[in-house]
């Protein structure tokens, strides 16, 4: 999964929370993310514009300190 912006991410299911390590070392917990859309997402071939167009805009999140 090489990316320009994302190094890591989570999902889990039981929580609905999508964590994602972006590469400048930020980590963001995307809140109450259903299934099918993390697994759109972990097949799209471009992680990043999938998170700018279709998770940022919808989900809530926190960035963890």
């Amino acid at each position: 999964m090489p990316s320009t912006v994302i190094n890591k991410y989570y999902y889990k299911p039981e929580l609905r929370i999508l964590t994602i390590v972006y590469n400048s070392g930020s980590v963001y917990d995307y809140l109450d993310v259903p299934q099918n859309v993390f697994d759109e997402f972990r097949a799209a071939y471009s992680k990043g514009i999938f998170l700018n167009r279709e998770i940022k805009p919808r989900f809530a999140y926190r960035k963890r300190s």
